[in-house]
């Protein structure tokens, strides 16, 4: 199963060699990491830096909306900070307790214009600018890479992404295509033996997936629209021959914008996914007989697995 070489850890240090493409997220997607990451790194660090400890539980319950039970699920931890603090100002049971809830605006502004939202590009930033607040940011986004370095290790795949990594080895490129950070990739990747199976890990320093699937997969024509899937031209790949696995709507987003197609690892039923992948939807994806209603149906499947509005805005 092993790739011609190490992966390639540069969007231009990717060359196909297949005629199928087939991008894969890797946390929560690959591997059972996102809620140990999450729980027991991301939130307990978020807690601390930015003074949410007289309303703990209701902040931590923020943060696992937005980054683990929500349609955010998966996005960038500059963005999951920025909107878990926006969620925090507004929640009544935070705001009864008088708590001060900080606003970033550097942050926000800095968000919305730098797509390579890492921490290279953010200390790049504290250079020119020599922001506080940034600073305070970047504190946060060092402890939650400690913390993952130091409690994240030995999470093995879910079953059956051995099994599909080997099927689609023969017949496809294959690349990671994720917003953690390339040095975690990188160890995750290489602890579980998994490293020769891609020829591509892209990390979070190398742009948004969206991206990444651009540069690598080659960008869709406007034939049809972004959300033509297999009717959408990609410039490297024949049309329909381009997949995207992942578990968070950004995923499904970041297909849909080079007109790939799509298919959903359901939070909860990884395990189950990923059967169904290796015993059915490889078989379609190479066969030409993917697209179409049984796409359809995966997707609103996933569309109905994760909510938009938070449970203490329903249940009042």
């Amino acid at each position: 199963m092993a790739h011609a070489g190490p992966p390639a850890t540069t969007l231009d240090g990717f060359t196909p060699a297949h005629d199928f493409y087939v991008g894969i997220d890797s946390d929560g997607c690959v591997f059972d990491s996102m809620e140990i990451k999450h729980k027991e790194c991301f939130c307990p660090a978020f807690i601390d830096h930015y003074d949410l400890q007289p309303a703990a539980k209701y902040a931590r319950e923020v943060w696992e909306f937005v980054n683990l039970y929500s349609q955010t699920r998966g996005i960038n931890r500059f963005q999951a900070v920025l909107l878990a603090l926006d969620l925090c100002r507004k929640r009544r049971d935070i705001v009864d307790r008088e708590v001060a809830v900080p606003k970033l605006p550097e942050l926000a502004a800095w968000v919305g214009r730098e797509s390579k939202l890492g921490n290279p590009q953010l200390a790049a930033e504290i250079d020119r600018t020599g922001s506080r607040e940034l600073d305070r940011v970047m504190a946060w986004s060092n402890d939650v890479n400690a913390a993952v370095k130091k409690i994240v290790r030995n999470v093995p795949p879910f079953p059956g992404v051995r099994r599909s990594l080997e099927r689609l080895h023969a017949s496809c490129d294959v690349t990671v295509v994720s917003q953690t950070p390339t040095e975690a990739l990188l160890r995750e990747w290489a602890e579980q033996h998994l490293e020769g199976s891609v020829s591509l890990i892209a990390g979070q320093e190398l742009g948004t997936k969206g991206e990444h699937l651009a540069a690598t997969a080659g960008v869709a024509s406007t034939v049809g629209g972004p959300a033509a899937g297999a009717g959408a031209v990609t410039s490297r790949y024949p049309a329909g021959h381009v997949l995207m696995i992942g578990d968070a709507p950004g995923d499904l987003e970041a297909a849909r914008s080079v007109g790939a197609l799509f298919y959903p690892v359901l939070p909860g039923r990884e395990e189950a996914s990923w059967r169904r992948f290796a015993d059915e939807a490889i078989d379609r994806f190479l066969a030409g007989s993917y697209s179409g209603a049984y796409e359809r149906e995966l997707v609103s499947q996933f569309e109905a697995a994760l909510p938009a509005t938070p449970a203490w805005e329903v249940v009042r």
